[in-house]
């Protein structure tokens, strides 16, 4: 098969989909690789690394696509990526269709098969291609959460981990899943004090049980995120509904009772979000400020670790990049139906039932084009 690695176009996107040992697998298969000149630079990969593997270079982009039967990419294609897409071809990313209707729109009209590493999933639970990401991700956020509540950042100038004598910051974690567990250890590592809200009382107390009370674990209701608001100098928003938009858990008329300074990270962006004054930033503008309350909403927050994700990233998409490869897509869904649940768009048509919800289209099962 012609499987194509174009380079990420995009803000500040460093990862690249495809590292020179997965490139070195797929050519070993008898498959042939196509790396677009540049790509993995972002993550430390050279081109003569690509080579030396195997693959094949090239410097003109709309090659890259054109000549390609399955493309490997990182973050959901731009318009302009869009655009060069067409029937018979197969996409292989993070899509997040729910929080984007003229993606979506732009992916039926272009009549390739795309299939999202988000909403696949695993016979013991989970999401394999999210969680890897997730864990970065939140890992991230308490970092982020750290550097915005500084004062030079716009926040009220609280050191995390306070000072012997001065009280460290209150941190609260929405979410008790793979980003939220991450964040809640990075916080409670660098000394803060920890609250995880989460609606899941087995997550909760497996949590508790883990870190053996070391953080709060909290029932989440409405008085409790109320609470979160008023007491808290970091939210980190956690939250995940596979394949669908995020609730919105804090409004904007919320806001008004927080700590001026204090800082919301929303790592649901990719999702739409999960507080109401949410918007996605980039790497180059990743803060703004609402009513004194400081937000980070980096739609691409592992990107700025690129060559540690990059690793991760492909150590998880090989099993199911080579399946793909080998059997073609309609085959290698067939024979495995968690890699089926990555389907969302076929010809035309959406197959995935949380991003035909969310913008009212018709839904078709994915097994009916499978067969």
């Amino acid at each position: 098969m012609k499987i194509a690695v174009p380079k990420e176009i995009k803000n500040h996107e460093y990862r690249v989909a495809l590292t020179p040992s997965g490139a070195r697998e797929l050519v070993g298969r008898g498959h042939v690789v196509t790396v677009q000149a540049g790509a993995g630079e972002g993550a430390g990969f050279r081109d003569g690394d690509y080579e030396a593997a195997g693959a094949r270079l090239e410097a003109d982009v709309a090659k890259v696509w054109s000549e390609a039967e399955l493309i490997l990419k990182v973050k959901e294609p731009q318009p302009e990526e869009v655009a060069r897409l067409s029937r018979g071809q197969t996409l292989f990313t993070y899509l997040h269709l729910a929080a984007e209707e003229p993606l979506t729109r732009g992916l039926m009209e272009s009549g390739a098969t795309c299939i999202a590493y988000e909403t696949i999933t695993a016979p013991q639970g989970g999401l394999p291609l999210l969680a890897p990401m997730s864990t970065v991700a939140g890992r991230m956020a308490v970092q982020a959460g750290a550097h915005s509540l500084e004062k030079a950042q716009g926040g009220a100038g609280v050191l995390l981990p306070g000072v012997p004598g001065v009280a460290p910051a209150r941190v609260t974690v929405i979410g008790g899943g793979v980003v939220g567990e991450n964040a809640a250890r990075m916080a409670l590592g660098l000394g803060a004090e920890v609250t995880v809200l989460d609606k899941s009382i087995p997550r909760l107390e497996a949590l508790d049980d883990r870190y053996q009370g070391r953080m709060k674990t909290v029932f989440s209701t409405a008085d409790a995120l109320e609470e979160a608001v008023r007491e808290s100098d970091l939210i980190i928003g956690a939250v995940l509904v596979p394949g669908a938009a995020a609730p919105k858990l804090i409004t904007r008329a919320m806001l008004a009772d927080m700590k001026p300074g204090s800082v919301l990270v929303d790592v649901a962006i990719d999702q739409g979000g999960c507080f109401e004054t949410s918007k996605p930033t980039t790497h180059a503008e990743p803060t703004y400020v609402v009513d004194g309350v400081v937000h980070y909403c980096v739609a691409n927050m592992p990107g700025a670790v690129a060559r540690t994700s990059t690793q991760a990233l492909t150590n998880a998409t090989m099993p199911f990049v080579t399946a793909l490869a080998d059997k073609g897509w309609k085959q290698a869904l067939a024979d495995d139906s968690h890699f089926a649940a990555g389907l969302n768009v076929h010809e035309g048509q959406v197959t995935y039932q949380a991003v035909a919800d969310a913008f009212d289209l018709e839904y078709v099962e994915a097994a009916k084009l499978i067969g």
